[in-house]
């Protein structure tokens, strides 16, 4: 993991409430996609390539249609 992962553009979910408190926060990078905690944003990141990243997010669109 870089130490750059201060300088990057992180956002939250929409789905994650006035609160903000239990979520997850990503910032997209050219190469990967950047995941940390938002309740505690001293921890470390990682990072998924952007092919990853995308089998993810499809996965889960599948998943909760089903739902």
């Amino acid at each position: 993991m870089s130490s750059g992962t201060t300088e990057l553009a992180w956002f939250k979910s929409s789905y994650s409430g006035s609160e903000g408190d239990s979520c997850v926060e990503i910032a997209i990078a050219e190469q990967a996609v950047h995941v940390r905690d938002s309740k505690d944003v001293s921890r470390p990141a990682f990072a998924v390539g952007r092919d990853g990243w995308g089998r993810f997010v499809r996965f889960v669109e599948q998943a909760s249609a089903q739902l």
